[in-house]
């Protein structure tokens, strides 16, 4: 055979000939499968975080490496995992496609679509589920707020851009409609939003997606969902879904808020999956490394340098707290993990007083060097008052005879309990707050009774926009402005 014939039979000039040769591979073979866990024996080179294949079609994630066998998280079953099943490497670790194609869709841990709408287009991007939380260099200083729209917290408890913020108090007090507040008030402000629902019922979920719906809010926000009949390990991989998603944008330089709901049904899922790996129980029965889970989870929230580009990831961790318990293991894990805490209270959700936050027990750590100097300056003695109020309330329910002084500071304390309420889902823009809070620090309301001085100061408030007002208009024009809306019929 000629040069010529040997190189067309073997492919042209451009291939080198084919060789039989040896080529090696790993498998390994399910040994147990249950409760969404497959223990799997060989893979000897497998590595925590990797993906593997199983012969159906399904895939696991590598959660536990053992001496003889390793444990697996099973995230999609094709037509189920059995003993004896063949299991080979994947060559990759788990990662979720991001990208502006995202807003407005409902999607689970793995970015499968659950709203039912149309397919995604291409992501812009994989990124990894676990990555490193951005190191001190890459980090800048808190300095720009974010408004949530609550009274107390943006005035009393400020959040800041890249905080980490924990909503905590027992089940049912209104942790998730705070939330919700924030995550509606950031329409037209250019962030960004990602909502995780670890472990919550469909009727929830949907509740959730309609308010967002019905506010306009679905357009800038993604909602990452793992219900309550999920596996353990979807409950557990869906805030870090979450974060991941969060983390692109805020690296393209964009501000983004998740909110975690809850990560008490995050604490659970990963204490199931570790008792089914045969993990040894610690404190309350939760793994000791429950600690790092989480905080290596809020660690990744931030806000950059301007050198990598300025973005901010702020999160609003939920915890959820039995009959007001703060001392449980995981709210005193995460108290120390976040930058400060919003405090539900039961006792002031019965009694009507809405939002239901201890302002004594709520703090922010940060979020005041971010608040704006004109909000800063006028609710600079609010928080003092407001406590000095409630001692000397306790005290006269005693029916002694008071003071004058002491009875015009209790008079002034009902008013600021009063102007304090705000129902849920109506956040208020910040000129408001200020609207608010020079109209009482300046003793304007004193002469009306509160509920009188409230409807007064929201028909001021309504009518805001309509004077092109700024936090930084003069004081004298903002005190006129009050002076002439109260003397108003």
């Amino acid at each position: 055979m000629s040069d010529t014939q040997r190189t067309a039979k073997n492919g042209g000039a451009g291939r080198k000939p084919y060789r039989f040769g040896l080529r090696l591979s790993e498998r390994g073979y399910v040994a147990e499968v249950g409760d969404g866990i497959a223990w799997v024996r060989g893979l000897p080179s497998a590595r925590l975080d990797e993906l593997i294949g199983f012969d159906d079609g399904s895939t696991g994630l590598v959660f536990q490496l053992g001496k003889h066998m390793l444990g697996t998280i099973l995230l999609s079953q094709n037509q189920g995992v059995k003993a004896g099943m063949a299991v080979q490497h994947i060559g990759r670790k788990l990662e979720i496609g991001v990208g502006a194609a995202l807003l407005g869709r409902v999607i689970d841990p793995l970015g499968n679509l659950l709203d039912g709408g149309p397919p995604l287009t291409e992501p812009e991007q994989f990124q990894p589920l676990e990555a490193g939380a951005p190191p001190i260099i890459e980090r800048d200083f808190v300095k720009e707020p974010l408004y949530t729209g609550c009274k107390i917290v943006d005035t009393l408890i400020p959040i800041g851009k890249g905080q980490r913020q924990l909503i905590i108090g027992d089940d049912g007090v209104g942790k998730s409609a705070l939330a919700l507040d924030a995550v509606l008030n950031q329409r037209g402000r250019n962030v960004l939003c990602i909502v995780v629902l670890i472990g919550q019922t469909r009727s929830s979920v949907a509740g959730t997606l309609e308010t967002l719906r019905a506010a306009g809010a679905l357009e800038y926000t993604v909602m990452m969902v793992a219900e309550a009949n999920a596996t353990p390990g979807f409950r557990y991989l869906a805030p870090f879904a979450g974060c991941a998603i969060a983390e692109y944008w805020m690296r393209q330089g964009r501000d983004t808020l998740v909110v975690y709901d809850d990560l008490s049904r995050h604490a659970q899922s990963y204490r199931e999956l570790s008792l089914l790996l045969q993990r040894p129980p610690g404190r309350e029965a939760y793994p000791g490394d429950i600690f790092y889970l989480h905080s290596r989870l809020l660690e990744r929230s931030t806000v950059l340098s301007p050198e990598y580009g300025s973005g901010s990831m702020t999160a609003l961790p939920i915890i959820e707290t039995r009959q007001g318990e703060l001392s449980a293991y995981i709210p005193t894990n995460l108290i120390s993990i976040t930058d400060g805490q919003i405090y539900f209270e039961s006792k002031l959700f019965a009694s009507g007083i809405l939002p239901a936050i201890d302002i004594g027990r709520s703090v922010s750590r940060i979020g005041g060097k971010a608040q704006h100097p004109a909000i800063k300056q006028a609710s600079a003695h609010i928080r003092l008052d407001y406590l000095q109020f409630l001692e000397l309330e306790l005290f006269a329910r005693f029916g002694t005879r008071l003071e004058a002084g002491v009875e015009e500071k209790l008079q002034r304390g009902r008013l600021l309990r009063e102007l304090l309420k705000q129902d849920k889902l109506e956040p208020l823009s910040e000129q408001a707050h200020l609207a608010w809070l020079l109209a009482y620090g300046e003793k304007l309301l004193d002469g009306f009774q509160p509920e009188t001085a409230v409807a007064k100061l929201t028909k001021i408030i309504s009518e805001l926009r309509t004077h092109d007002l700024e936090l930084d208009t003069p004081k004298a024009r903002w005190l006129e402005l009050l002076r002439d809306g109260l003397a108003a019929p």
